[in-house]
């Protein structure tokens, strides 16, 4: 029983983790891209001389590497490189709250879903069946036709319909869980069924709640992306990979790096994201071996 005990203690689970982790090349890949990706969209706007809204009119379409404007211009003579890192602030943001909201709306419900089961699970997982019933996409679009889009509006919009696979996810955890000595114990020692969810089992299933949050930052990002091209996220003259895309389908055969730029973004961002989401499920998998 103690070297169960040392095996499966909290640091040398982290660390053989973090090995295994290291270990994975297109993990850590990933990981650095959205690093580079992170801090040009955060630190990278202030370093450049063109503001991402200035426009000049005598510099329309100017291709990359030809002067100043090292990624070229757009049909209004705006600086691409300066309107993709301000993209990428709104992007990546919208990715990453919109993670946070959709993970804790499925960890609530699939924790409730798993520990009381009976007719209180049943109705919240057909409920959570019923939903996924509708292709992302085709749900996003009608609700945001509803509303006036925006950043905010995009965000919640994303949120609402990317919650259910992570509830799926934790209501199985949850339901594997609930009958673990450790869980009847705290149960028997008094504690309530909200401390028993969220200070016993939640923490128990957090290595798929992790690698689910990672991959959902991808969907996030890919999410904002369709609406945007299609004209129902984030509006002119805020940028976003998104509408940067949509803004370019009409030039595609005159200034094609219009729409290249910002679709090698997203290609990167959202792949990078997918190998690390790839990563954390071998390394947090404690069926592998710990050397």
């Amino acid at each position: 029983m103690t070297d169960t005990a040392v095996q499966f203690a909290p640091p040398a689970t982290g660390s053989a983790a973090w090995r295994r982790f290291r270990r994975h090349k297109l993990a850590m890949a990933g990981a650095v891209t959205i690093l580079v990706l992170a801090l040009g969209s955060v630190f990278g706007p202030w370093l450049l001389p063109f503001d991402d809204t200035y426009i000049d009119i005598m510099q329309r379409f100017a291709p990359p590497f030809s002067g100043a404007h090292v990624l070229g211009t757009d049909e209004l003579g705006r600086d691409i490189l300066a309107r993709l890192m301000m993209g990428g602030r709104i992007s990546l943001a919208i990715g990453f709250v919109a993670m946070a909201i959709a993970m804790a709306i499925g960890i609530v419900v699939g924790t409730v879903a798993g520990f009381y089961g009976g007719w209180i699970g049943a109705v919240l997982m057909r409920f959570v069946d019923a939903v996924l019933c509708f292709p992302a996409i085709f749900l996003l679009l009608a609700l945001a036709a509803l509303i006036d889009p925006g950043v905010l509006s995009t965000t919640l919009l994303i949120a609402a319909t990317a919650w259910m696979n992570v509830a799926r996810i934790v209501e199985g955890q949850i339901r594997s869980l609930r009958e673990r000595d450790f869980a009847v114990a705290a149960e028997a020692m008094g504690s309530s069924d909200l401390r028993t969810m969220f200070r016993e089992l939640v923490p128990n299933a957090m290595a798929p709640i992790v690698v689910a949050a990672t991959l959902n930052v991808a969907k996030a990002i890919l999410l904002e992306s369709y609406v945007s091209y299609l004209g129902y996220g984030i509006q002119p003259p805020v940028a976003s990979w998104g509408n940067m895309l949509n803004n370019a389908q009409i030039y595609l055969t005159s200034a094609p790096w219009l729409a290249i730029l910002p679709g090698i973004a997203i290609t990167l961002a959202v792949t990078s994201f997918n190998f690390i989401g790839d990563g954390l499920r071998d390394a947090l998998d404690p069926r592998m071996d710990i050397r």
